[in-house]
């Protein structure tokens, strides 16, 4: 028998005909349930995760509590290890899921950590240290201070920081001054020559993401790194924010003059444009960035992977390529500048250490940005999709289904605290997307603070100011509904094996998997569905009372069918988690069989079967009796949802 909603009897309990507080106030039910059922529809679209699941797990081996609140934390997963090191306030804390063990180390003074990196055997950890950023050493649990470092940690935990490790050199957006260059600047903080971008190059940058590509020739090898800065056009129609990519030589060695020599030469920038003309909708606020190499080691074919906001707080997913990225700096003119370009042009990165000339210099320190935009990738150059939910990081995993055909997986993190499934599956230009699932990752719902992934173990690390928790890709056991259930779930990491939704990792056999994604139920070998088994209930006639169906899927219509007709209908976006039959009074012809189907394109699949038998007078006075207290926990209950379902309407 499926739970009631909160504050309600139990499914199919008897309802005595006594005045509500409802039936009281003078409207009729009718009317209310018509209303609330308006109101519940305004909810989430097809295009939402089409389940929603919470990752129980086990305590101490998925799920691990600091014990206390930390409002600022750092995360840091090496790829294939079962361990995480969580940096928070004044302590670092270590766990094994594999052992079940865990621990923690202590710094001095009020000191929030904010970057953890390895480094050798042991692990560079930096921190604010009471307004004096310092770094320590961290060996086989023991720290050792390794003094104040400027550049590797802010003077707050609130503040904007971006630091990139590349062999010996070290990159970083972080202020060397507490009270003194406060225009954010990106620097090279150890290497051959220390350098810095000019201060009128970016507008209040607010730094996401920095990456080395190494190229066919080294000489030729770039930094970019993703940012948004304020946007230069004040319009009161144009958005408060654009998102850039900007390009650096890692081989600069800055410039001939006294005004360049320290500077970085090569600095370019670049417009990410990520907005759907068919819909007129643009998403102007770069949120987060993850770069997914190519399989093959062609660096051009390295997709960028980038997740824009609106100022609705609605999202959009946009792909480009490091080719195109790479393409517009190479050959787009320089936005207000009308002469010839100088020679080497502007971004150009030159062999042999040679410096950047004086006139290159100045050109591009007048005109940092290029002309030309880059756009997503694919031939309509539109956003790989867009949705009413409010993303803010990203990672991608590329697998290969048993049959051996390649999705990229998307994990998205939402501002409630949850993770959302969303598989790609073909080519760019004639890719499918589809949103599978929808992740609780922990035991208090927060919102997650930091997301990694480790493609090896296939696992997701993620924390949030309470705890952190390791999700596995392949939730299958979460899939119900038999072998039609588990192949419309179109989880590639999930296939059918003899009784039961396994993952294609765990089965020494190949999986039945979906190979037509329109109609993927039709690939089990019984066609139809297994039928829900018969409940029954007896009832006292004119009683009041409901049948409850849960919504498993989103994406589905859920009908509630008393002989040939409908009595009751909850389309996709339904708010309520269940779709509610109230029935106000029962009659003779209101007895009988009820069946909840769910409708969900071809697929049509039994989900509740009911049978409401006639009571026998004997039980009858003395089931409304307890039926007279049971309405009123329903009122009570049921009347909380109307008035919020009246108000949202």
């Amino acid at each position: 028998m499926t739970p009631p909603p909160p504050g309600c009897a139990s499914l199919g309990a008897p309802r005595a005909r006594v005045p509500s507080p409802l039936a009281r106030s003078g409207l009729p039910l009718r009317l209310l349930l018509l209303l609330w059922t308006v109101a519940a529809s305004q909810g989430h679209p097809r295009n939402g995760p089409r389940i929603s699941a919470v990752w129980k797990g086990h305590a101490g081996q998925d799920h691990v509590d600091f014990g206390l609140a930390e409002p600022h934390t750092v995360l840091f997963h090496e790829l294939g290890s079962s361990s995480v090191w969580v940096g928070g306030r004044s302590k670092v804390y270590v766990f094994d899921f594999s052992k079940g063990r865990n621990a923690s180390m202590r710094t001095d003074c009020k000191n929030y950590i904010t970057l953890l990196e390895k480094q050798g055997e042991g692990l560079l950890v930096c921190g604010t240290n009471a307004r004096r950023p310092s770094c320590w050493t961290l060996v086989n649990d023991t720290a050792e201070l390794l003094g104040e470092r400027r550049g590797y940690a802010p003077f707050s935990p609130d503040e904007n920081s971006l630091v990139l490790f590349d062999g010996s050199e070290v990159y970083s957006t972080i202020r060397k001054q507490e009270y003194n260059g406060k225009i954010p600047r990106f620097r090279r903080i150890k290497g051959e020559i220390e350098l810095y971008t000019s201060d009128t190059v970016m507008q209040n940058p607010q730094f996401i993401k920095a990456t080395i590509v190494h190229q066919d020739q080294a000489y030729d090898d770039k930094i970019y790194y993703f940012f948004r800065e304020d946007n230069p056009d004040k319009n009161p129609e144009a958005p408060l924010n654009v998102s850039r990519v900007a390009q650096l030589c890692r081989g600069d060695q800055g410039g001939e003059s006294s005004l360049s020599v320290s500077k970085w030469n090569t600095f370019l920038k670049a417009m990410l444009v990520c907005s759907d003309a068919t819909s007129n909708k643009n998403f102007n606020r770069l949120q987060d960035v993850f770069l997914l190499p190519d399989p093959n080691g062609q660096w051009r074919d390295t997709r960028v992977y980038g997740v824009f906001s609106n100022p609705w707080n609605y999202s959009a997913v946009c792909v480009y390529s490091l080719g195109d990225i790479d393409k517009v700096f190479r050959t787009s003119s320089l936005k207000g500048y009308h002469s010839d370009l100088p020679n080497p042009r502007p971004g150009k990165c030159l062999p042999d250490r040679q410096p950047i000339p004086t006139e290159t210099f100045q050109v591009a320190d007048s005109h940092p940005e290029v002309v030309q935009r880059v756009e997503p990738m694919g031939p309509l150059k539109t956003p790989l999709f867009h949705s009413k939910y409010h993303y803010q990081k990203v990672v991608v995993h590329r697998m290969h289904a048993s049959n051996g055909e390649t999705f990229h997986v998307l994990y998205l993190t939402t501002d409630k605290g949850t993770i959302h499934k969303v598989v790609e599956s073909g080519e760019r230009e004639h890719s499918i997307v589809f949103s599978i699932l929808e992740i609780q990752p922990f035991r208090r719902p927060a919102t997650i603070q930091a997301m990694s992934l480790d493609s090896d173990r296939r696992k997701l690390y993620v924390n949030s100011q309470w705890e952190v928790s390791q999700v596995p890709l392949d939730l299958c056991e979460v899939y119900s509904g038999g072998c039609h259930g588990c192949l419309m779930a179109r989880d590639p990491y999930c296939g059918w094996n003899q009784d039961r939704c396994v993952s294609i990792y765990s089965s020494p056999k190949p999986v039945l998997q979906s190979i037509n994604p329109a109609e993927p139920h039709k690939g089990c070998p019984n066609p139809k569905p297994e039928q829900a088994p018969l409940q029954k209930v007896s009832l006292a006639q004119n009683s009041r009372y409901y049948l409850s169906c849960p919504m498993e899927s989103r994406h589905a219509t859920y009908s509630w069918r008393h002989e040939n007709s409908v009595e009751q209908s909850c389309e996709p976006g339904h708010q309520s988690p269940n779709c509610i039959l109230f029935i106000e009074n029962l009659t003779d012809l209101q007895y009988g069989h009820y069946y909840c189907e769910a409708q969900e394109g071809s697929y049509l699949h039994e989900a509740q079967h009911w049978q409401l038998l006639r009571e026998d007078g004997a039980m009858t006075s003395h089931l409304l009796g307890r039926a007279r207290a049971l309405a009123a926990s329903l009122w009570l209950g049921v009347l909380p949802t109307l008035t919020l379902g009246l108000l949202v309407h």
